[in-house]
């Protein structure tokens, strides 16, 4: 029998992607490149648009989808062309910090009413270690009565996409792979090796393969809490937490890391898939949990030194107007999944402040949808307080006198990410 990877090249078989969000799209695009590509998406809205060469994520540009050998459609029937299968659907967690896999369960039955004898499944969806073949495999071999291994292959290959970032995209970060067994594992990172020219890395498991995604998120978790921590004790000392990273940087082996926002669907989201796993087992992951609380805490904690610097200056916070640039998960994306700014905002509110929100890149109507908050073309009159929270581009050109011209007197400006450090001196300044 021919293997997959000669029917793909040949366009003997075709490779269907399964969730065309941040992740999945590029994913499909770059494959589509050399492959005959099905683009399957729930959402027939996104559908609509993607067939117009627009990416609802605005990551993507028109050009991205030409000369793209692929067809997007919301209908799960056309899977059935598909014979390799790459899942790559949000794993979210819900309002208890506990993981919600019914995106991924739901995919997993999807692809199983699909599935054929030789065909190949990938998932690249963020879970923890085992997920793939304790929660997946068996909605797999239900749906299809195929036996892994013996009817068809199972994969996992974690996505590594980083939203808003030009330089490292897809085809430039080494990718890891790993199969049900050898021969999975040879003819998946063939099938990557194809779009991915940094390489690929053979994991020798799936399982080390899913642990080794959610260890990276969680590291950096770990790392942004500590210099969090850090610069709540530093604010304490009164010294500046930017020049003692400045000054530790000059040691060749610190590690450069600074405080903020810890949000978005990665860095926020994954390590609770760890510790719920790690808890199920019996072990309390104190260290990851003990991180995770510190970075949960900092818009709670920026909102209270917002309203005491406020009293400091004599004004009371219920009486205040806050201007708060930004409410994207991150600089220069459009993404508010899970952004702390979110949380910011309603802690300021919650002292009782008005709160105007300002972003270049988030949708209006998204954000009603998803948290009630509604966002202002512009600056409106004289406010008594700007917080930066994310630091677009568009922000950068910004001087002082312009932030002079929308505030009142004795207006304070709280800098969270430290983007015109040095670059205000008559506002009362402030960054973490």
């Amino acid at each position: 029998m021919e293997a997959i990877y000669e029917k793909l090249i040949k366009k003997e078989a075709k490779l269907a992607v399964i969730g065309l969000g941040y992740v999945g799209l590029p994913i499909a695009l770059a494959f589509a490149h050399h492959f005959e590509v099905i683009g399957f998406d729930i959402n027939p809205q996104r559908i609509a648009l993607m067939q117009q060469r627009i990416d609802p994520s605005n990551e993507l540009s028109p050009e991205a989808f030409e000369g793209a050998d692929i067809v997007f459609t919301a209908e799960a029937s056309d899977l059935q062309q598909a014979h390799f299968f790459v899942v790559a659907v949000p794993t979210p967690v819900d309002e208890h910090k506990v993981p919600n896999l019914r995106p991924v369960l739901s995919a997993s039955t999807t692809v199983g009413k699909a599935l054929k004898k030789g065909d190949y499944v990938v998932f690249e969806s963020t879970v923890y270690p085992g997920c793939t073949e304790e929660d997946c495999l068996p909605l797999l071999r239900q749906h299809s009565g195929l036996q892994v291994c013996e009817d068809f292959k199972l994969g996992y290959s974690p996505e590594r996409i980083n939203p808003g970032d030009k330089e490292h995209t897809i085809t430039k970060i080494i990718k890891v792979v790993s199969g049900c067994d050898a021969e999975a594992l040879e003819q998946i990172a063939k099938v990557y090796e194809t779009i991915v020219e940094a390489g690929v890395h053979r994991a020798s498991s799936i399982k080390v393969a899913e642990a080794a995604k959610i260890i990276e998120n969680t590291q950096r978790d770990l790392n942004i809490a500590l210099m969090n921590e850090l610069a709540i004790i530093f604010d304490r000392m009164h010294i500046n937490t930017l020049d003692v990273l400045a000054a530790a940087r000059t040691k060749w082996n610190f590690l450069p890391f600074f405080p903020g926002l810890v949000g978005g669907h990665c860095i926020g989201v994954d390590p609770y898939y760890l510790t719920y796993k790690s808890m199920e087992l019996g072990y309390k992951p104190d260290v990851i949990l003990s991180g995770r609380n510190v970075n949960d805490y900092m818009p709670a904690y920026i909102a209270k030194k917002t309203a005491q610097m406020l009293i400091k200056k004599g004004k009371n916070p219920g009486q205040s107007r806050a201007l708060v640039m930004g409410i994207t998960f991150k600089e220069n994306v459009s993404d508010i999944r899970n952004s702390k700014v979110v949380e910011l905002v309603n802690e300021l509110k919650g002292y009782s402040m008005t709160v105007d929100v300002i972003d270049p890149f988030a949708a209006n109507d998204e954000l009603q949808h998803e948290y009630g908050l509604g966002l202002c073309p512009e600056p409106t009159g004289k406010y008594d307080c700007i917080v930066v929270a994310v630091n677009h581009r568009q922000y950068a050109c910004l001087d002082e006198a312009y932030f002079q011209q929308i505030t009142s007197n004795d207006a304070i400006f709280i800098d969270v990410k430290g983007t015109f450090y040095h670059k205000i001196q008559q506002l009362q300044y402030w960054t973490m």
